[in-house]
């Protein structure tokens, strides 16, 4: 097995190995090793079942079980996540972004770590590329490892111990209004999170942020924004970056507790883009409690009756 650095900051791809295949021990241990060494680890020309994708990611864990946002029938097992720009009911229509499932995953498109809104947020997540169109619907990474370690260190030290508050209702309101039902809605209370979150094999810290972070508990929403959003452009400056242009059957892995990605538009309205997603549950909430409190922030956003 070969592993070789795509980035400066994060990355690395991996040669000489089948995932269509069980794999032994010591394979394992080195992609493991791998994995928590560079956060986003690329394996090309892997033709995987839904099947053998899942064995693959449970060895890193149980798997989440997906939400089903748009409430549309992806016919798929629980614990894989269609994001396919094809209409699940008619193989041969295409849908462009003004469909609701695909206006639902344009949130996609904005800086993200996966299921920071639900109470134990997810470990990591594999992508894996069905089919990919000739242009555009890259991935992008960043890494909030090495933006923690390039911090002020005043401003580093003052993010300690602090806890933000997260919502796929906020994030998913910057976009457009009714991409969620009443009853999907109350079973997305927002959520509070540790800022700095630290790696429990190599005890790496990170900070911890994203679309899905509100605001930050003790500050008021005005300050808090400045805050998240300066945080934001710190860590994904272009430079540092990895975007990741699609093969067909590669499969693209990263750590959610300390990486950042968002997807690239493509035309949607012409070219299948068929991807499946498996995510790793976290082991447990970064804070307690885990669920927040409502507060005036909340109105027009968080209905009466859902939350705290």
């Amino acid at each position: 097995m070969k592993v070789t650095a795509v980035h400066a900051c994060l990355g690395a791809r991996v040669e000489g190995v089948d995932l269509t295949r069980p794999l032994d021990e010591t394979t394992f241990r080195a992609i493991f090793d791998a994995f928590q060494e560079y956060s986003v680890l690329v394996f090309s020309g892997q033709h995987l079942t839904d099947e053998q994708q899942m064995a693959f990611s449970r060895r890193f864990g149980p798997l989440e079980t997906t939400i089903n946002a748009t409430g549309r029938e992806d016919r798929l097992h629980p614990n894989m996540v269609d994001l396919s720009n094809v209409d699940p009911d008619h193989d041969d229509r295409l849908m462009d972004w003004t469909d609701r499932k695909m206006m639902y995953q344009s949130g996609n498109q904005l800086w993200h770590t996966d299921s920071s809104f639900k109470p134990v947020p997810a470990h990591s997540s594999a992508l894996s590329g069905r089919e990919v169109p000739p242009a555009g619907g890259e991935t992008e990474f960043v890494s909030m490892r090495h933006a923690y370690a390039t911090l002020p260190d005043e401003l580093r030290r003052s993010l300690h111990g602090r806890v933000v508050v997260h919502s796929i209702l906020y994030s998913r309101s910057t976009i457009a209004k009714g991409l969620f039902d009443a009853d999907q809605e109350k079973g997305l209370p927002p959520v509070r999170q540790a800022l700095i979150r630290t790696n429990p094999v190599n005890g790496r810290p990170s900070i911890y942020i994203g679309s899905h972070a509100w605001y930050v508990e003790g500050m008021d929403v005005a300050e808090s924004r400045r805050l998240l959003d300066g945080l934001l452009a710190h860590t994904t400056a272009p430079d540092r970056a990895y975007q990741h242009r699609w093969r067909q059957w590669d499969l693209v892995m990263w750590d959610n507790r300390c990486v950042l990605h968002r997807g690239r538009p493509w035309n949607a309205a012409h070219h299948r883009r068929v991807m499946r997603r498996t995510t790793v549950a976290g082991e447990g909430p970064t804070v307690e409690p885990p669920y927040a409190t409502r507060t005036l922030a909340w109105d027009g956003i968080i209905p009466s009756g859902v939350g705290v």
